[in-house]
């Protein structure tokens, strides 16, 4: 899951290189934190949302088979 959140979020970015995604898990849930430039961040976001709302749908259509519920975070 951490691979295929890089693969949708490098081509977006200015800085590829600053991409990191950290996993925490937990016995119910996986949570996932996005971090990015700080320049980057609006293009991560998009326009009221769209963008992140996108990569969030995909992620969480991937982890479905889970039987952990799975949260993305994304920041700086």
């Amino acid at each position: 899951m951490k691979e295929l959140i890089e693969t949708i979020v490098k081509p977006l970015v200015d800085f590829p290189e600053d991409v990191q995604v950290n996993v925490m898990e937990e016995p119910t849930r996986v949570t996932y934190h996005l971090t990015v430039n700080r320049t980057d961040i609006g293009k991560v976001i998009g326009k009221q949302g769209r963008v992140a709302k996108a990569i969030r749908t995909v992620v969480y259509a991937a982890g479905s088979s889970q039987q952990k519920k799975i949260f993305l975070e994304i920041g700086e």
